[in-house]
């Protein structure tokens, strides 16, 4: 699915993050690209059996550029050293929960849920924690889905209580996160073997029932 040569070009691209040397290597950006548009799309092919709403969607929409805003950043770096696509109802820039594929050498993952979600969907959210706690708490705690996912990510919450929301409330933990995500990751070998795209799949199907829970939330 993805060739060894992409996840070279990507460990080169950082060690020498510089236009100079892009523009000199650009054959090898334009087929890593193209390496990745076709692993994507055979992926969607993959994805449209199971989960309906991503029916019609297409590569380019899913796909983010290489290239990074350094506009407001004090890293200049032009470039991301990493490609990645998401595939959710709408696309990458869709607010509705998907899948997301992350390819980095050392570093590739399968991520989903809600990054970040704007204050009006983050309330959604709790309203729905509030509402169905218990059969979110079931998703969590499902074997195969904590054998493969493990736990959600606790770098983004808060210290305090949320507004509207009691100390006390049963679901107090999950509330006062404001980011839901979880990941799983995937070795150079695998993500360039044979394997892949059997494994994404699997992972994606696994993941399917939290998926559904903030499209729930935010609809």
């Amino acid at each position: 699915m993805i060739h060894i040569n992409t996840l070279s070009f990507l460990g080169k691209l950082k060690k020498n993050n510089n236009r100079d040397w892009f523009d000199k290597h650009k054959d090898e950006y334009l087929a890593a690209k193209e390496n990745v548009d076709e692993a994507v799309g055979v992926l969607l092919e993959e994805l449209f059996k199971f989960d309906k709403e991503l029916k019609g969607l297409e590569v380019k929409n899913c796909v983010f550029r290489i290239y990074r805003d350094v506009r407001f950043s004090k890293d200049k770096k032009p470039y991301k050293t990493n490609m990645g696509a998401s595939m959710s109802p709408g696309g990458k820039k869709s607010n509705l929960s998907g899948y997301y594929l992350h390819i980095e050498p050392g570093g590739s993952f399968i991520a989903g849920g809600m990054w970040m979600p704007a204050g009006e969907d983050l309330k959604k959210i709790r309203q729905e924690i509030d509402y169905n706690g218990k059969a979110f708490r079931k998703i969590l705690n499902n074997k195969t889905f904590k054998s493969y996912y493990g736990n959600l990510d606790q770098t983004y919450r808060l210290k305090t209580t949320p507004k509207g929301y009691n100390a006390d409330h049963p679901e107090i933990d999950l509330l006062r996160l404001t980011s839901f995500v979880v990941w799983h990751q995937f070795s150079d070998s695998m993500i360039s073997s044979s394997k892949f795209r059997k494994e994404f799949v699997n992972g994606a199907r696994i993941m399917k029932p939290f998926i559904d829970f903030f499209r729930t939330a935010v609809s």
